[in-house]
């Protein structure tokens, strides 16, 4: 948090407009659809609202089901099985650690073989680098299913020049307290379609009928965001790109320290855009770094430092153990073997020393 977030905090306090919505609401949705260049946002509680009512949107229903990159947090599954539907995943490709495009591609033409195309797609940008959605969004319009783009963790990335949540028909983004800028918790739904995003205000605002009663013709949801919290969002959002600089530079700095070490590796950094540095990953060999993941990661705990292994795969959890899956080899060995560093804004060049040379007193 910094001086604006404060400052336009106490605004909102002192308008006492505390209540969900208000002017701060409205704002941080005009600035953010014009940081991104998406035609229309709309601020929600939580990024897992979001995906929700944007799988609503495309009419997501009982027994449906919808292709979801198998290598990410639980929320973007979560989300198709809120409406009755079920998940099929589809694992990550070593060169970005994001969804498979030729696996992606298999699993479409499987579907349309089998006479039932899958309702809707949801790719997951991973640790803040965008998927290669050139080879996905030709795959995606082949067989005329709609595209979903997870960017809960790609804040401030680009595939090609586009910004990360723009790529897809729908957008959605994750304002959670880890996230790249956060509003505590929150999340940002984008379209160019103003009509589908004017139809998840009304959903999320428990789909009041516009009367001088409680009116209601539609089940609706209590998902949107405080005045309070939007207030933070808006100084949040005047400091993005320097979070992202200060995300690259601890990636730059963990390359150049750690990079040295035999069996140590980095998540790869794709050529066709620009990443956020979210998180800086690496991949251990035990056979030639000397331990594994999980003995670093329990000596840094040891230091009070916190590491954490790299999302497990969707079709490994036990709660969607009944579903298909196209591939999976690729995430569970990056599951088996990957570390996520301390990788925050503010981490200090002590902080960072620190790690580094904790890591460097494991190598045997």
């Amino acid at each position: 948090m910094g001086v604006a977030e404060r400052e336009l905090l106490l605004e909102a306090l002192d308008s006492n407009w505390v209540a969900p919505l208000g002017p701060q609401v409205d704002a941080f949705e005009r600035e953010f659809a014009t940081w991104v260049g998406s035609g229309h946002a709309v601020a929600l509680s939580s990024g897992t609202a979001a995906l929700h009512l944007a799988l609503r949107l495309l009419q997501v229903g009982e027994d449906d089901e919808v292709l979801v990159s198998s290598f990410t947090f639980a929320a973007s599954a979560n989300a198709v099985t809120y409406l009755g539907a079920r998940p099929v995943f589809i694992d990550a490709e070593s060169a970005t650690w994001n969804m498979d495009p030729a696996l992606l591609e298999e699993e479409l033409k499987a579907c349309a073989e089998r006479g039932r195309l899958p309702r809707a797609v949801v790719v997951v940008d991973l640790y803040g680098q965008c998927a290669n959605y050139g080879p996905i969004l030709a795959a995606c319009q082949r067989y005329e299913v709609p595209l979903i783009e997870d960017a809960a963790e790609s804040l401030g990335a680009t595939y090609r020049g586009k910004p990360a949540g723009t790529l897809g028909v729908i957008g959605v983004y994750s304002f959670n307290g880890n996230k790249i800028i956060t509003t505590s918790g929150g999340g940002m739904l984008v379209s160019q379609r103003g009509d589908w995003v004017e139809k998840v205000r009304f959903w999320a605002t428990q789909a009041r009928d516009p009367a001088p009663h409680y009116e209601h013709s539609e089940i609706g949801n209590n998902y949107r965001m405080s005045n309070l919290l939007a207030a933070v969002g808006r100084g949040q959002l005047q400091v993005l790109e320097e979070r992202v600089r200060q995300r690259r530079a601890n990636n730059v700095f963990y390359r150049e320290a750690l990079g040295d070490l035999p069996g140590i590796g980095f998540m790869p950094v794709a050529s066709y855009g620009d990443w956020n540095g979210w998180l800086t990953c690496i991949t251990v060999d035990p056979t030639r770094f000397g331990c594994d993941r999980e003995a670093i990661r329990r000596h840094l705990e040891s230091l009070n430092i916190e590491s954490r292994p790299l999302w497990k795969p969707m079709h490994l959890q036990p709660v969607f153990r009944d579903c298909r899956v196209r591939g999976g080899s690729v995430s569970a060995g990056l599951f088996e073997c990957g570390l996520c560093l301390p990788s925050g804004s503010s981490l200090t060049s002590e902080e960072r020393d620190l790690v580094v040379a904790s890591i460097r007193s494991m190598r045997k």
